[in-house]
């Protein structure tokens, strides 16, 4: 006698559910595009939310960086014989190997060289101004603009050319050139005021090397500025005597960080905090939404459960459709929801003017929650439908 054959479900492909999760949806088009909105409101709040907030806290950042809490300056000090110290020729050089530090540059202090606007002027009448050789990358590191004119260049800096600060401008007067030591060197820009370096308002620039050819300079660096990483201030302003001078590091001046990095780091504290609570309750609402969407749409359905199990779908076809229909929809609302909350946190950042920020745990965790809370949210009514009976299923519809 034949060996009666055991009958087996099939089971569905990943295409397969996708299409039967994709039907369900189609089946009822209204009601999906506003379920999935439901799902889409709740994770642009939490993107917004944390968005907008991201957003505010780069530009209290940037703001707070304009005042140079990750800038330090080094100066030669006194020697043991209270004689005023040097630094190396290599100090610019060794400060910028330090792995924290982003930037470094300097300027050195032409002692004796009056400028004049005029070789008509009593010696002596310098109008309180310093001459001052600077490197090619000082308004970089100090935060300063060009008022108008230009900056040195790497070809301007090897001439009798010159930038003066805002205050030396307005002492000056406006002039085409400057008299320094028996020269004339052409004004070629004006800078701004530099709040971060403030002597440089009263200096007249000149290009490193052109002070050299022209005017006798030693090459030694008399302020070197240097920004660094901002978590690292405290660590880099420990070992930039050492680095700048490893003979006589207590030759050397380390300024302190800026008063403002305290409060800065305060406030980023506080904002994350309050990111991740404002974030954390969104995304709840979120989920409650997709879990009351899911759990009405299944018990809506009882009828079509009832006439799938009695045409042989199995316990386990019933779950996986729904569980794959949830995540369906789940998906699509948490992608419009992500692309709604980065819309809305532009459109607001550029009405204030700051920077766009959406972190990308928001993204990911956007996308993440609403398939792990739509698979949930479908798996405990889909369940619960799949264990009755065809015919109490179809009573109860």
């Amino acid at each position: 006698m034949p060996r009666a054959r055991t009958l087996r479900p099939a089971r569905l492909s990943s295409a397969d559910l996708f299409r039967l999760g994709g039907s369900g949806l189609r089946a009822r088009p209204l009601r999906a595009v506003l379920s999935a909105l439901g799902i889409a409101i709740g994770i642009a709040a939490m993107v917004a939310v944390v968005g907008i907030g991201t957003s505010s806290q780069a530009a209290l950042d940037r703001a707070l960086a304009e005042l140079g809490t990750n800038m330090l300056t080094v100066a030669p000090g006194n020697t043991m014989f209270g004689d005023e110290a040097t630094l190396p020729d290599e100090a610019l050089g060794m400060i910028r190997r330090i792995g924290p530090v982003t930037g470094a540059t300097a300027t050195g202090t032409i002692s004796g060289t009056p400028v004049y606007r005029s070789d008509k002027i009593p010696v002596g009448e310098t109008g309180g101004l310093s001459l001052l050789a600077a490197q090619l990358d000082l308004l970089k590191t100090v935060g300063a603009t060009v008022d108008h004119g230009v900056w040195l260049n790497a070809a301007t800096a090897r001439y009798p050319a010159v930038v003066l600060g805002e205050t030396a401008a307005r002492r000056l007067g406006d002039v085409p050139s400057v008299y320094i030591g028996g020269r004339w060197y052409r004004v070629v820009g004006v800078l701004d005021s530099v709040p971060l370096a403030p002597e440089l308002d009263r200096a007249v620039l000149i290009g490193w090397d052109a002070a050299k050819t022209y005017l006798d300079f030693d090459g030694h660096a008399t302020t070197i500025y240097t920004r660094s990483v901002e978590s690292q201030v405290e660590n880099v302003r420990a070992v930039l005597a050492a680095t700048a001078n490893p003979s006589s590091p207590d030759e050397v001046n380390v300024s302190k960080p800026s008063e403002a990095l305290a409060p800065k780091r305060a406030a980023n504290k506080t904002y994350n905090s309050l990111l991740l609570g404002l974030g954390a309750v969104a995304l709840l609402v979120g989920g409650i939404g997709v879990a009351n969407t899911m759990v009405i749409s299944v018990l809506e359905r009882r009828a079509e459960i009832g006439l799938r199990r009695s045409l042989g779908a199995t316990r386990g076809n019933i779950r996986t459709q729904f569980v794959a229909e949830s995540l369906l929809l789940s998906a699509l609302g948490g992608a419009g929801g992500v692309l709604g909350g980065f819309v809305v946190t532009a459109a607001y950042a550029v009405s204030r003017d700051w920077p766009t920020v959406v972190p990308n745990w928001v993204v990911l965790g956007g996308l993440g929650a609403t398939v792990v809370i739509g698979a949930v949210a479908g798996l405990y009514p889909a369940v619960r439908a799949a264990r009755l009976a065809p015919t109490e299923a179809l009573a109860a519809a």
